[in-house]
């Protein structure tokens, strides 16, 4: 299968990544709290997750084709042992759907893996859970009922949504895969092709550790973003939606267009501390503070529907005897209440700094947050950095040098760079996309404000310019001067 990835100044760029892809901190985003091991849903123990990624084909959309990019997320509370979890939920706008969760009201248990998709899918994600419980012997008796938690948030600007691509085996896979420890973000499973805030979106996770008098308690977050308008959003306090307004828009080519605020999100809590289904619902209640935080407003168009578990209490749930339990005190509930927040706030930025620049459909693109540009506008409002960024410092080289550097450069033969030089400002502009301004941070060696790629002019020994170099994501690809 072919992955997809347009990427900046490249088209179509043919990889497969499971690397770990960098988080907001590691670009110097900061946060409240302190995160667990992995900084991931994954810290509170039990706690399973695993993928199924559709990506292929390009350019224009037929419908049951392509192209496509979607898929499911599978989140198991205790992994493969069918154990419910005590769990409730709560939702800040209804324009969505989360199956399974008059049941979670009532009964006060999760008894089934929680399931992220896209908004047609649903149907058969729920289809699937139940045949994957036969198929796995989930259930030991002879007789059973249970209503599969599937959730759901719309990707039809970049995916054939009405193609119907997402089938049972992408569930079983979603299942089947997951596992504990480091997560992937951002293009990934259910979050593939999401969009968020003005930017591409996806999958992301975070956690927090809390002492409660003697005992240490983690809450763990997962997200499906696809929510917000970009003049809403905010990173550390910071308006850079505002800041970036101009820069690496939502490019709609064919329908469906799009309006700002629409979409969804999606957001698992876990944690280990013994709370009740009363008190699950008051942590899923403070997920929109955190939503709010990076500027989702609730719109209309928006389904925002959040679930709490926790892993607590493992003998509770009994068909026949009794059970007891342990409960927190609601006195002492607060800093479960700020762990919700700050994880949710964090994992939505992962999302946003994990995602990558992606096309769909009929060519609609969503452009990924540009990392250098969120660090200098953090710096700009003197926001301390959560580890040093490296901030690429501007200089001036001469018109006579950046002449030398005009011309027609080849990629491959379906992309070409174009250089060009106005009023003594170099751009750059590759093939079917925007042009954008390079700026020298040595005599041959220039940057992207808008995303990070450095742009490097090779010569030859007699000084004629023979081609560049792109660095871009720790790769570097060739293209050749041409005329």
């Amino acid at each position: 299968m072919k992955f997809l990835k347009s990427i900046g100044l490249l088209l179509l760029i043919t990889s497969s990544l499971i690397a770990q892809k960098p988080r907001a901190r590691d670009i110097g985003i900061p946060f409240n709290g302190t995160p667990g091991k992995f900084n991931a849903i994954t810290d509170v123990k039990g706690v399973e997750v695993g993928y199924s990624t559709i990506i292929s084909g390009q350019g224009e959309n037929i419908r049951g084709k392509g192209p496509v990019r979607t898929g499911v997320t599978a989140i198991l509370p205790r992994g493969r042992n069918n154990n419910p979890v005590f769990a409730n939920w709560y939702s800040l706008n209804g324009n969505g759907e989360m199956t399974g969760t008059t049941w979670i009201t009532e009964s006060g248990f999760l008894e089934t893996p929680i399931m992220i998709t896209n908004t047609n899918s649903v149907g058969v994600v729920r289809d699937a859970v139940l045949k994957w419980f036969v198929k796995t012997g989930w259930y030991k008796e002879d007789f059973w009922y249970t209503y599969p938690v599937v959730a759901e948030t719309y990707d039809g600007f970049l995916n054939d949504i009405y193609g119907f691509h997402v089938t049972e085996s992408n569930a079983y896979e979603a299942l089947d895969n997951a596992k504990t420890g480091v997560l992937q973000e951002g293009n990934i499973g259910g979050g593939t092709g999401m969009m968020c805030l003005g930017f591409k979106g996806g999958t992301g996770t975070a956690s927090r550790v809390v002492t409660i008098i003697d005992s240490t308690y983690t809450v763990g977050v997962l997200v499906q973003s696809n929510f917000g308008g970009k003049n809403n959003l905010t990173i550390a306090g910071v308006p850079v939606g505002r800041e970036l307004k101009d820069t690496l828009n939502y490019e709609f080519k064919a329908p469906p267009s799009y309006k700002p605020g629409d979409g969804s999100i999606i957001v698992v809590v876990a944690t280990d501390a013994p709370l009740l289904p009363h008190q699950l619902k008051r942590i899923a209640a403070r997920v929109p503070i955190g939503v709010g935080i990076v500027g989702g407003r609730g719109e209309n168009g928006s389904g925002d529907i959040f679930i709490a578990f926790s892993t607590a209490n493992p003998t509770a749930f009994q068909r026949t005897g009794f059970a007891k339990v342990d409960e927190l005190p609601n006195d002492l509930i607060d800093p479960l209440f700020d762990a919700t927040v700050e994880a949710v706030e964090e994992a939505i930025i992962n999302a946003m700094v994990a995602a990558e620049t992606m096309e769909g459909i009929n060519g609609n693109k969503a452009y990924a947050l540009p990392h250098q540009a969120v660090g200098r506008i953090l710096k700009k409002y003197n926001v301390k950095p959560a580890v040093p960024v490296k901030v690429k410092t501007e200089i001036k080289v001469g018109e006579k040098i950046l002449r030398k550097y005009v011309g027609t450069y080849e990629l491959n033969p379906q992309v070409k760079i174009e250089i060009a030089i106005e009023n003594g400002q170099l751009f750059a502009k590759a093939t079917g996309q925007p042009r954008f301004k390079l700026f020298a941070q040595k005599e041959n060696l220039f940057f992207i404000k808008a995303f990070e790629a450095d742009v490097e002019f090779v010569s030859s020994a007699n000084g004629v310019v023979e081609k560049l170099i792109l660095h871009q994501e720790g790769k570097q690809r060739t293209a050749k001067k041409i005329k």
